[in-house]
């Protein structure tokens, strides 16, 4: 038998034989029993919790700690608590703010809170700054409907929440993030743009707009694409102050044969791409009346179109100076007031024309130059010497050193190049630089004047075993793109105007 544990053998009613015969010889009948050497102790009995009372008294003297507040280490990444746009990224801290979500031209959207009274000057200020951007001026939102093919600038005074609320549910409208040129381009010397005679003479008088509200009617032809088909036929119209009136007969202007067709206060004005293929317009030049408070609709719009460019850009023109007057005005003023590069160029040409000519060659020292054509013949010496300056150690750089340049796009087409200048305004100087697809290792500068796009090829050629860019079969040579953009910022040389306004796309 196995026995696990500590036990000990105990005999009851038997006596061992020490003595005699045998060992461990048991006598008479014995039993064994086992016996555990300690007993087990009785298991401890169960303490259960019982709640304790805490006194009103103890409670008042437990001392209570407050965490030490940390000052923000990042104070500029927060939004002011004025501002009337917050940084999307920001949690709204009021219940009445609204989610708008603005494009950049790459596709890329951002979206910011905004307070219900935020205009698109506001809107416009804070994407400058949070995407970095070069420059203040010339930026603005754009509303965009794909599906429609119609775009405009929102001026800067508009409540971008209320312009929203006009959407259709569910549609592909957006709000778009670029530069725009032309927005008040008829505020700069509107004497010199390439309108008819009419218009200039309603440019001319944008001061009597101003100050008196009398200003000269906008006339003449324009296709108008009749509601229920899709032919289109020519009209006369009339744009007054009163509202957009179009003559039953011909040009007439007898009351008889005018017809009332909008009032100007409850319009917006829409320019339309692609109008050929969406509207079967007889030419490009397209642009489209709704009110401003209905819903964007197909059925809805007023379809117009002008014989040019020209006729098209007074037409819009002229809807937005009656429709807002005095307003416009201001907001061109407010968009001088901005820090602009243009000041610094002036500043810059100032002091440079307090310089005088200084001869060195001589072994007396310098000698100022008095004679006005020996002046001129080192002025032009000194020019043609600058640009073929340049050190051996810092060539390398200069050969991609466009690569990084705003008014650089790449690989685009000539026609995407002509849709980038046209979204941006058409204004004179506007301009970018492209590889070309045509010519191998050659560049191409599109540049707008009068409100047309022309292109000039840049190219590669070799002097003195050293590579150098021309655009006028070598007379003047640049060691690179940029000093050749710098070059015709100050002259014209072969182009029709300066250089002024790069293309810009920025990503959001």
């Amino acid at each position: 038998m196995e026995v696990q544990g500590q036990w000990a053998e105990v005999f009851e009613g038997s006596d061992r034989q020490e003595d005699s015969g045998g060992e461990g010889e048991l006598l008479g009948s014995s039993t064994i029993t086992l016996a555990p050497l300690v007993a087990n102790p009785p298991p401890p009995p169960v303490r259960r919790s019982q709640p304790l009372v805490i006194h009103r008294s103890r409670m008042n003297t437990v001392e209570r700690f407050s965490v030490p507040s940390i000052p923000n280490p990042f104070p500029e990444l927060c939004s002011p608590s004025q501002s009337p746009v917050l940084i999307g990224s920001l949690s709204p801290p009021r219940s009445d703010t609204h989610l708008i979500k603005v494009f950049g031209e790459d596709s890329h959207s951002r979206s910011l809170w905004v307070i219900p009274r935020a205009t698109a000057r506001d809107v416009c200020h804070l994407l400058v700054q949070t995407a970095h951007c070069s420059d203040q001026e010339n930026w603005a939102l754009i509303e965009l409907h794909s599906a429609l093919g119609l775009e405009r600038v929102l001026e800067d005074h508009e409540v971008v929440v209320e312009v929203q609320a006009a959407w259709p549910s569910e549609s592909d409208t957006k709000l778009l993030f670029r530069k725009n040129y032309a927005k008040y381009e008829f505020f700069r010397t509107p004497e010199e743009k390439p309108f008819p005679s009419q218009i200039c003479c309603f440019l001319a008088s944008i001061q009597n707009l101003l100050q008196s509200g009398t200003c000269p009617e906008i006339q003449g032809f324009l296709h108008v694409r009749e509601p229920s088909r899709k032919a289109w036929k020519k009209v006369y119209f009339f744009l007054r102050r009163s509202g957009l009136y179009c003559s039953t007969k011909g040009s007439s202007k007898e009351p008889r044969h005018l017809q009332y067709v909008a009032d100007l206060e409850d319009l917006n004005v829409y320019s339309i791409t692609n109008s050929r293929k969406l509207y079967g317009a007889p030419v490009d030049f397209t642009f489209c009346i709704k009110p401003s408070k209905d819903r964007i609709r197909a059925q809805d719009l007023k379809l117009l179109c002008a014989e040019n460019e020209q006729t098209r850009t007074c037409w819009t023109s002229a809807f937005r100076l009656f429709k807002y007057g005095r307003q416009l005005h201001c907001n061109y003023q407010l968009s001088q007031s901005a820090p602009r590069l243009q000041e610094v160029v002036s500043q810059r040409c100032e002091s440079e024309a307090s310089l005088v000519a200084m001869d060195f060659s001589g072994k007396a020292g310098g000698r100022v130059i008095q004679n006005a054509w020996e002046a001129q013949s080192a002025e032009k010496e000194e020019g043609q010497a600058w640009r073929r300056r340049e050190a051996l150690s810092v060539f390398v750089c200069y050969a991609a050193i466009h690569r990084t340049q705003l008014w650089f796009h790449g690989g685009v087409s000539r026609k995407q190049a002509q849709r980038l200048i046209e979204e941006q305004g058409l204004v004179d100087g506007m301009f970018l630089i492209r590889e070309s697809q045509q010519h191998a290792q050659c560049f191409v500068l599109s540049l707008c004047y009068k409100l047309k796009t022309k292109h000039y090829l840049v190219i590669p050629c070799e002097e003195g075993g050293r590579k150098y860019y021309t655009m006028d079969d070598g007379l003047t040579l640049f060691i690179d793109l940029l000093q050749l953009v710098e070059f015709h910022q100050i002259n014209k040389g072969i182009l029709p105007v300066c250089l002024k306004h790069p293309c810009v796309c920025v990503a959001l």
